[in-house]
């Protein structure tokens, strides 16, 4: 997903004559910070941290504190920063991120989705794949050149209202069918369970706050899970 959005956003902001090598960073910084387990880890994480401490986790934070960390630039760091949650990114490379992250993880969950057999291409929403196109490829050619041309007319980053409004629908019927959807709840309680166990074990190990919660949200999938066996 990383590599995926950054060679999207790079091309968008070319096309756009904007600063690439500023856009590459954002999008190769914007999800250092993630947990395992997507945004079910991250829920959990968030959770034991308020319980426990009282503050709470964001991978878009964790991913700031990071970069800030290595020394990045300030517009690094703030594009990482606002790819997600209220605050629109301050750079114009920014602002491509934070709409091809999106673009970049709903098209290609569409094309898992149906891989995998838990969605079935005819379910999906037949007006806005009308709009968009009928594979992922052909959904992303059509939301760049709608960016590309859109910003440029504006002066700003954004997407058109009928372009924009499909890709939001999609969105919703992703979140409504599979993310949030009956199949996927057994393996959120399995990632809910495997970072809680972690969590209290480090806990009780005397780890301070900082240093577990960068230790957790440093994991992969499987080194979770294996860390969480061997508790």
């Amino acid at each position: 997903h990383t590599l995926e959005t950054t060679a999207i956003a790079r091309g968008v902001a070319r096309a756009l004559r904007l600063n690439e090598d500023l856009t590459e960073a954002i999008g190769l910084g914007h999800d250092m910070g993630h947990p395992p387990f997507g945004h079910a880890g991250e829920d959990e994480l968030d959770r034991c941290l308020r319980e426990r401490f009282g503050t709470g986790f964001r991978h878009n934070e964790q991913s700031h504190d990071i970069a800030r960390a290595l020394n990045l630039t300030g517009e690094v760091c703030d594009g990482i920063l606002t790819h997600t949650g209220s605050r629109e990114p301050d750079s114009l490379e920014g602002k491509i991120v934070r709409l091809v992250d999106r673009v970049a993880y709903i098209n290609h969950d569409i094309d898992d989705a149906i891989r995998f057999g838990i969605l079935a291409a005819e379910e999906l929403p037949r007006e806005e794949i009308a709009l968009l196109g009928a594979t992922g490829a052909k959904r992303i050619d059509t939301l760049v050149h709608d960016l590309v041309e859109t910003s440029e007319r504006a002066g700003d980053i954004e997407q058109s209202s009928e372009v924009g409004e499909a890709m939001l629908s999609l969105r919703s019927f992703m979140f409504e069918r599979v993310y949030l959807g009956p199949h996927a709840r057994e393996e959120h309680e399995r990632a809910h369970t495997t970072v809680r166990r972690i969590f209290e074990q480090l806990v009780a190990r005397g780890d301070s706050e900082p240093e577990l919660t960068a230790f957790i949200a440093g994991m992969t999938d499987r080194f979770a899970l294996a860390y969480a066996d061997e508790l």
